[in-house]
């Protein structure tokens, strides 16, 4: 079967009866889910999979796909209203979408949000439908060393998310690394700073971190200044209504991270988190006015909402096509293929057509369904900055209780939340900024277990990181974003001395 006719069966299953249906309650399901901190798409997968035994495959794997990509999309609700990531892939959202809304512009950046998401995910699927076969034999290329350099490349920009002083953020980001080097190592068997504790034997799970460094740390600051009148403008909603500038500020970033964020989800292990990040990063980095970010820029709004929405599609590629999961969700989605008796991979396109087209004719309906879903119920969902603070507050750590206890069942975790909420708020007191501690956290164990892989693969030798011309080229990348701030910052310090 050929790629067009491929395509024509993929959306007579989508526009089926059958299959608007599934995909309607999947994305249905995956937006409220994604809407409550902590409660990721991974959960509500991994729930499904007994629920969808026995069913046609076709239509049981468009509604969980339908589940994945719907939470990234309404992951973003209360990264912007609460400051509390709805998943880990909304964090850098929350960068700017959470100034926007105590600027009384809550209407705006949802809006802005959800038509970013729109565009992301729908460029996707057409990247999807289009090179799905191709990039897989890209994403195998990328051995042990070429992810050193990339994690690499992102670490470099951990200047760009500093809040004044650089460093600060680099002895955030030192943090960040330790923190992530927390229990059994992966390698070698051995215990790492568990103290005797077996409850850190598995390490500290992300939202853990997330929900406390943000949610936490936003609850105690609000308490403190619960006298303050300057938040007074959070309670409202705005207008909802994007002008020409709005819409040329998010063109820009929404054309470069549409493909810069799928790229991302093909390569496995990757996901919608390191593709957001990335996304904000590089458009501070290419920003004429930098110093907007984090104060409630529509750039900085756009590019990471962008690049995890378009993350979800890139993640379907290595999934569908060489059978490999690309991040946390396509692995139980993996899991989900073999319990209704499919088996993923290079054979899946030829001997289960109806599957892998339905699959990815099913994201395109499903992202046009987002779009009306959300944006008419924005001035609903945005009612919750109506509530009165105290019963705010009571709601974003019940929230963020409830998402971390669900993670693990594990009263443990709930005491590193407290402990994550006094050091976000500590790092707030003492300007210190939490994203490079988050960054360093997400890239550090990839980073060293890429590391250590390369170096047995070559007995211990360096040269493997420059052997290979994709490893070479990402540390040439590395250097070079690493080494021009410097000198550009150089520059400006000897100019205003003359």
């Amino acid at each position: 079967m050929g790629s067009i006719e491929g395509i024509l069966t993929g959306f007579e299953i989508a526009l089926s009866v059958e299959g608007i249906l599934f995909v309607l309650i999947g994305v249905f399901v995956g937006t409220f889910i994604g809407m409550l901190p902590g409660l990721g798409p991974i959960s509500a997968i991994a729930v499904m999979i007994p629920i969808t035994y026995g069913m046609d495959p076709a239509p049981a794997l468009v509604m969980m796909a339908g589940v994945y990509y719907g939470a990234v999309f309404g992951g973003s609700t209360s990264s912007i209203l609460l400051n509390a990531p709805g998943i880990s892939g909304t964090v850098a959202t929350a960068f700017d979408g959470y100034p926007m809304a105590q600027q009384g512009k809550a209407g705006k950046a949802l809006a802005i949000a959800a038509i970013s998401s729109f565009t992301g995910g729908t460029v996707s699927v057409i990247l999807l439908m289009l090179l799905a076969p191709a990039l897989a034999s890209v994403a195998v290329a990328f051995g042990p060393p070429a992810y050193f350099a990339l994690m690499l490349m992102g670490l470099t920009a951990i200047s760009s998310l500093s809040e004044g002083s650089t460093i600060k953020a680099l002895l955030s980001a030192v943090v960040g690394f330790m923190v992530v080097t927390i229990g059994i190592d992966g390698q070698t068997g051995t215990q790492r700073f568990t103290f005797g504790n077996v409850n850190l034997l598995e390490g500290l799970d992300f939202l853990v971190i997330a929900l406390g460094l943000f949610a936490l740390a936003e609850v105690c600051t609000l308490i403190l200044n619960r006298k303050d009148d300057s938040v007074s403008n959070s309670h409202k909603l705005g207008s909802l209504r994007l002008g020409k500038s709005d819409f040329k500020e998010m063109k820009g970033p929404m054309a470069r991270q549409s493909i810069l964020g799928f790229l991302l989800g093909v390569l496995p292990g990757a996901g919608a988190t390191i593709a957001s990040f990335i996304g904000y990063i590089t458009e501070k980095r290419i920003a004429k006015k930098p110093e907007e970010f984090g104060k409630g820029s529509i750039k900085g709004l756009a590019g990471p909402e962008t690049a995890n929405n378009a993350a979800t599609g890139g993640a379907f590629v290595p999934l569908l096509s060489l059978g490999i999961p690309g991040s946390g969700t396509t692995a139980v989605m993996l899991g989900a293929f073999m319990v209704l008796g499919i088996q993923p991979g290079p054979l899946l396109m030829t001997d289960r057509p109806e599957v892998f087209w339905g699959i990815i004719a099913s994201m395109y309906i499903g992202n046009v369904f987002l779009l009306i879903l959300n944006l008419p119920l924005i001035p609903y969902i945005a009612r919750i900055l109506r509530i009165p603070r105290p019963l705010l507050i009571s709601l974003v750590i019940m929230f963020s209780i409830i998402g971390v206890y669900a993670i693990s069942f594990n009263t443990f975790d709930l005491y590193m939340l407290l402990l994550f909420g006094v050091i976000g708020f500590l790092m707030r007191l003492f300007a210190f900024p939490a994203p490079p501690f988050i960054l360093a956290f997400i890239l550090g164990g990839m980073m060293e277990q890429a590391f250590r892989q390369s170096l047995t693969i070559s007995n211990g030798s360096l040269m493997i990181f420059i052997e290979k011309p994709i490893s070479l080229s990402l540390l040439i990348v590395s250097v070079l974003s690493f080494v021009i701030p410097i000198v550009q910052q150089w520059r400006r310090q000897k100019k205003v001395n003359e």
